[in-house]
């Protein structure tokens, strides 16, 4: 599969990050590979997470961010897209959401598209993110960390997509300062638990913090069969 779906257990999660930080070593791997915001909130005529994707992986702005590929739809208010969308009068363009990813599909060898918040977000008034993806067939990649709450939206979002019958690519495990030691190793314990009761891959990648210099993690066992070998 070359497009995936990256969502966050939860808003400030770390998603944006870790994104960036999955096309890196895609990009380092000699992976044609980009990255795309779903919808994008709280900002006006471009992509803060863009920006920040862009940042990591090196690239600066692209010509297809310039050609509004990679971020079709933008709203001002910092909400979920439903609201965002209702108090600026506009319709969530789905269609050109959809025209935007199969075109860089073609373009590229994997897609990275970031969710706005978690799984049950809803992307207008009938339509939950969950539900766009896996309408779309797209293996997902969770993005969580060992802070406090953490490991129930997991859960819960391991279960959201199994029963939609997604397959979970990998979960991503994000650094977060106040976590506390012990909840952490748990936390970790109990995912790869779910994973197995669900019957979905038992693949969790380890983020460190990221700061100069940046770190190198190993995103292979997610895009297994992505990567070239050499």
């Amino acid at each position: 599969m070359s497009i995936y779906f990256v969502s966050g257990i939860d808003t400030g999660i770390g998603k944006t990050i870790a994104v960036g930080m999955m096309a890196r070593y895609l990009v380092h791997k000699g992976v044609n590979a980009i990255t795309v915001k779903l919808v994008q909130t709280g900002n006006d005529g471009f992509s803060e997470d863009l920006d920040r994707h862009r940042e990591l992986m090196g690239t600066g702005k692209l010509a297809v961010d310039e050609a509004g590929l990679t971020a079709p739809a933008i709203f001002h208010f910092p909400s979920s897209p439903h609201l965002a969308a209702k108090l600026e009068h506009r319709e969530l363009d789905l269609g050109k959401i959809e025209s935007s990813i199969a075109e860089l599909d073609k373009q590229f060898d994997v897609v990275l598209v970031e969710g706005a918040g978690g799984l049950a977000v809803p992307l207008t008034e009938d339509l939950l993110t969950i539900d766009f993806a896996a309408e779309h067939n797209y293996p997902l990649i969770l993005v969580t960390c060992g802070r406090l709450g953490s490991l129930n939206h997991t859960i819960m979002s391991i279960e959201m997509a199994s029963r939609r019958d997604m397959k979970i690519a990998g979960v991503v495990y994000n650094w977060c300062p106040e976590a506390d030691p012990l909840i952490e190793e748990d936390s970790k314990r109990m995912i790869l638990k779910y994973l197995h009761r669900y019957y979905q891959p038992e693949v969790l990648v380890e983020l460190p913090e990221v700061k100069e210099p940046l770190p190198e993690p190993d995103f292979g066992a997610i895009f297994d069969g992505a990567v070239p070998k050499r």
